[in-house]
């Protein structure tokens, strides 16, 4: 077995890690990401903190954590379960849940049961029109004192300029902001992310604390060239596993 990298960052002494909260793994219907290789990944990244966050399933995360524990990594990686919920006006992510949510809840349903599992409410691309399952302009507005965490990189948005519209409806409001790879296959895990001195993360309080901290940047990629490049990650990921 080889040994697993172990990318250490610092700035002017002090030891950093990203933070990368929207990811999806084999979990999802659209994902072949397997779980027991993101956690190499994400030490070779050095993105030490992510949120798995796949369609409507939150097994995903509770299955990765215990793989970190069981590789003796749960001092090094922190991954948070999560879920990106399909309500009945698009979609929402919920952190830090302990249960799975049903899709097709209205979204102050799906905030109250959110909240009701002491999960983050999480706005994710919410403001490009060009994203398929968004939530919609009118159901933002009536759950906006309920958000947390507000996505302001979202490495797959039609055009930058939705990142910046984001980060502009969060600013207004003084929230916490993150960015979120929206990864499909294992390369793209750490694509966007939040740099912030390196701690472990096992609640919602030190996940704020961190984003409060920390900075926002990522790779931004068009989604056509995102999804042709996706599809030869997972063609040629299957050859190699099957020769």
């Amino acid at each position: 077995m080889r040994p697993l990298p172990n990318n250490l960052v610092f700035r002017e002494g002090v030891q950093v890690m990203r933070i990368d909260l929207h990811t999806h793994t084999e979990v999802s219907h659209d994902c072949r990401t397997r779980l027991r290789d993101i956690p190499a990944w994400m030490l070779r990244t050095n993105t030490r903190v992510i949120a798995v966050t796949d369609h409507d399933q939150q097994r995903g995360g509770p299955e990765l954590a215990r793989i970190v524990i069981d590789l003796g990594l749960d001092d090094r990686l922190s991954i948070i379960p999560g879920e990106e919920v399909t309500t009945s006006e698009g979609e929402l992510i919920g952190l830090f849940l302990r249960e799975r949510i049903p899709p097709g809840l209205a979204p102050e349903e799906t905030v109250a049961e959110i909240k009701a599992q002491g999960g983050l409410v999480m706005l994710q691309h919410g403001f490009d029109p060009l994203k398929r399952y968004r939530l919609k302009p009118e159901a933002t507005r009536r759950i906006a004192d309920s958000v947390d965490i507000v996505e302001t990189f979202n490495s797959r948005v039609s055009r930058h300029h939705w990142n910046l519209v984001a980060a502009a409806w969060a600013r207004e409001r003084n929230l916490p902001v993150c960015a979120g790879s929206d990864a499909h296959t294992l390369r793209d895990v750490g694509e966007a992310w939040v740099e912030t001195p390196f701690r472990v993360i096992s609640s919602p309080a030190d996940l704020l604390a961190a984003l409060r901290e920390g900075v926002v940047a990522g790779k931004w990629t068009h989604p056509v060239y995102a999804y042709g490049r996706k599809q030869w990650r997972t063609l040629n990921g299957r050859f190699r596993r099957e020769g």
